[in-house]
């Protein structure tokens, strides 16, 4: 892993705890991004909700299970914690402490009895800020209410492991979830005493907003520095609002009043505009905005450039880089590097900074891939990036042709490094693992924003599944890279913070760029970015996380000196 395990933003002796609300995550993804912290040295604590799952833990009893989970609309895991059998879902908040236990007398094996006696006592130091007064109950794991009498009834459960010093999985606190749900198991191995709710005890509360005093408490409870990104007030107190999960796209524009009109927010459409202002952001720059000094683009023409210009129109081609009218164009095309858009160029989803087109979708055309590697040895690069549109509409949300055309370049160009910048392919890991089996130079995905800003910035995706493909590819040994544009409402501690979990998970390349309004309808720039920030991001990322390189500044995209990075963290000859 490459952030330093004693990184501390107080410059004390005390750890910090990396602690973040990620809003409803499906189980297993959770799962492969806990794994992928759990094997660094940085100490977490993910907060969040699943669909409905039924976990088995390595004591199960099957006869628990009373029923066929897919009957009910669940799913069945088997896990590596201990405990027995036990449900999450809606309205329970799961949390998951990945931290450094300390061992027995300060050393040696992890104490596990001390651990989970934490655990439990920030549970319950929790409830009490709810007036609920909630206790241990000897002989049953987890946390109780009225424990020891005839009406006891478990309120959390706690199923954990640590191993070389390391927790994973946690505890599960229900806020106001559906009971029923466990009519269906006998929860936890105990069929004598019922479970319970805050809800069902009268006590009205979100899992946002529990979350927010549950980071605080293990903090203090662990003796840690705690670096929290949570929710706003307004977006906590919504019990159907998870600003980190997939949305319904940004809804529709509102038009001017007057054709004149050149406010902010003129033509940004109602939705995504609430989302903006539950994620504390408000105000920002005119469409007419004058661009500062630094975002004026020089003409940097060369002979490579004009070399592979004169070649892409020859051979009818138009790139990525042409088409989106990439500011970087000339340095990259000097450098021997274009980018290539598969799929077509209609996008499934309607992301709230992004221009491409969201029609339809048409077919998959199954002759691309080797016309991009034709074009490919034609243009003779050194260095090709294979970008593609969001294809929800296919089964493998297009990671097939990805595939196809990185072993079709490989085949014709064997000397081509080669980057896919992909879709999070809808958190299918067998989607993902068909490219990732083409073995490319490096696997690129965008976190794109901050977390509080992802609903509003990306509303069919999700924060904690970005970090879960990056973890995915990172622990199938490839060089993985991820980027973020600014300008849309966050501020420097957040982006930090995004550096952080990029970090945790591995993460080799990052890129950092000013976002820059493509219509009326998009988000509004928040700010300019002045270029001393880029410069203070890249020190803090580099020198104080250990990511190996990061390209930061105004003018930076996702594709910029990629081939030149990846050259730089490769000693693969091809690559040099």
């Amino acid at each position: 892993m490459t952030m330093a395990a004693e990184h501390h933003t107080d410059g004390g002796s005390r750890r910090q705890l990396h602690a973040r609300w990620l809003g409803t995550v499906p189980y297993t993804e959770a799962w492969d991004l806990q794994t992928q912290l759990f094997a660094g040295t940085s100490d977490h604590l993910l907060l969040l909700e699943h669909p409905a799952v039924y976990t088995r833990g390595v004591r199960t009893d099957p006869a628990n299970l009373l029923v066929d989970p897919a009957q009910v609309g669940a799913e069945d895991v088997a896990v590596n914690r201990g405990g027995d059998i036990t449900f999450h879902g809606p309205g329970q908040i799961v949390g998951y402490p990945i931290l450094n236990v300390q061992g027995k007398r300060g050393g040696g094996m992890a104490d596990t009895v001390a651990y989970v006696t934490k655990i439990e006592q920030t549970i319950i130091d929790c409830l009490a800020r709810f007036n609920l007064n909630a206790t241990r109950f000897d002989g049953y794991p987890g946390v109780w209410l009225d424990a020891g009498s005839p009406t006891a009834r478990k309120i959390a459960a706690i199923g954990v492991r640590l191993s070389r010093g390391r927790s994973m999985h946690g505890f599960a606190l229900n806020v106001n979830t559906d009971l029923g749900w466990f009519d269906h198991i006998v929860p936890c191995g105990i069929a004598q005493h019922g479970v319970t709710s805050l809800a069902h005890e009268g006590i009205s509360s979100t899992a946002a907003v529990v979350a927010g005093h549950l980071a605080e408490l293990v903090a203090e409870q662990f003796d840690m520095n705690l670096d929290w990104a949570g929710v706003t007030e307004r977006a906590a107190s919504d019990a159907d609002l998870s600003l980190f999960s997939r949305g319904a796209g940004p809804g529709e524009p509102v038009r001017p009043t007057k054709p004149s009109e050149r406010t902010p927010d003129v033509g940004v459409p109602v939705r995504l505009k609430g989302r903006l202002a539950d994620a504390g952001v408000e105000g920002g720059l005119s469409i007419g905005a004058r661009k500062p000094e630094w975002m004026r683009v020089k003409l940097q023409t060369g002979p490579t450039f004009n070399e592979l210009r004169r070649k892409s129109r020859n051979l009818g081609l138009v790139t990525v880089c042409e088409e989106a009218g990439c500011p970087n164009i000339y340095e990259c095309w000097n450098e021997g590097t274009a980018t290539f858009m598969l799929l077509g160029d209609r996008c499934t989803r309607a992301c709230g900074f992004c221009l491409v087109d969201t029609r339809k979708p048409g077919p998959v055309d199954s002759g691309e891939p080797e016309r991009v590697a034709t074009a490919v040895a034609q243009l003779g690069l050194d260095f090709a990036v294979l970008t593609m549109v969001a294809r929800d509409d296919l089964d493998d949300g297009g990671a097939a042709v990805v595939a196809d055309t990185v072993e079709a370049i490989r085949s014709q160009s064997p000397a081509t490094g080669i980057e896919v910048l992909i879709s999070d392919l809808q958190g299918s890991a067998g989607a993902l693992d068909v490219v990732l089996g083409s073995r490319p130079d490096v696997l690129n995905h965008n976190i794109e924003t901050v977390v509080s800003l992802q609903r509003a910035v990306r509303p069919s995706a999700s924060y904690a599944r970005s970090l879960t493909v990056l973890a995915r590819a990172k622990r199938a040994g490839l060089k993985t890279k991820s980027g973020l544009i600014v300008g849309m409402g966050e501020d420097p501690s957040q982006v930090r913070q995004t550096l952080v979990d990029l970090a945790s998970v591995g993460v080799d390349i990052v890129t950092i760029g000013q976002y820059l309004r493509p219509t009326s309808h998009h988000l509004p720039i928040h700010r300019w970015w002045e270029p001393r920030e880029f410069d203070e991001l890249k020190r803090f990322g580099e020198q104080d996380l250990g990511i190996p390189h990061i390209e930061a500044s105004p003018l930076t995209r996702s594709s910029h000196h990629a081939g030149s990075a990846a050259r730089m963290l490769d000693p693969d000859p091809s690559l040099v």
